[in-house]
């Protein structure tokens, strides 16, 4: 199959600013939540993003990801109370590798009571270009609960998923997995010392998850 460059790849689509169809620089292929292709570039008159749907030669070299949708509303009726609580209370949890079992555990436990829940241990190895510009969990989770341990500290994809939330002002959750002390940014968010005692950290969590 023949390579094709994503800069070499015309793609035309409708630049809401300018209100006309251009020729769009750097089109990047690009995936949808629910895993359909598309293109994302740039305009070459007023240089805002401009979009369109459909797939391209470039889509060819890659494999298509699974579509992400984070709170299952199969059953919930459209705009009903029971639906709009399982939205507000999609967690992001993000962790380690290395706190993969208490981060799978604390998901485990929250699913059980009702808390929708996407664990990020860093573990995916999935390289996907998402049309929203990062993980569709991040923007589709309301809460994040991230596991603060010594390996934590050092591990980029946990620093870039809580700057995230912590940039949108979403509420953060704190757990330590050990005695190491959360970075500045998060010292006065809720922490929960889960290494001390699970279940009434996990308990107290679950309160303030329900807020």
């Amino acid at each position: 199959m023949q390579h094709v460059e994503p800069d070499e790849v015309r793609v035309e689509a409708f630049c809401v600013s300018c209100r006309i169809k251009v020729e769009m620089e750097e089109p990047t292929p690009v995936w949808t939540s629910q895993g359909r292709p598309g293109t994302r570039g740039t305009c070459p008159i007023c240089g805002t993003y401009v979009y369109r749907m459909g797939k391209t030669d470039a889509h060819d070299q890659m494999a298509p990801p699974e579509a992400i949708n984070v709170v299952d509303q199969r059953g919930l009726k459209r705009n009903s109370k029971a639906a709009k609580i399982k939205i507000e209370a999609a967690t992001y949890i993000v962790a380690s590798s290395s706190m993969a079992d208490l981060a799978e555990k604390l998901a485990a436990d929250l699913n059980a009571v009702g808390i929708s829940t996407w664990v990020d241990t860093g573990e995916q190895l999935e390289n996907v270009n998402w049309a929203g510009g990062v993980h569709p969990a991040l923007d589709q989770c309301q809460k994040m609960v991230v596991v603060i341990s010594e390996g934590a500290l050092g591990t980029t994809s946990v620093h870039e998923a809580w700057t995230y939330f912590w940039g949108r002002r979403k509420p953060i959750m704190v757990v330590l997995a050990d005695e190491t002390e959360p970075p500045d940014e998060l010292r006065r968010r809720p922490r929960f010392a889960m290494y001390q005692d699970y279940k009434r950290g996990f308990r107290e969590l679950v309160q303030e998850l329900s807020k």
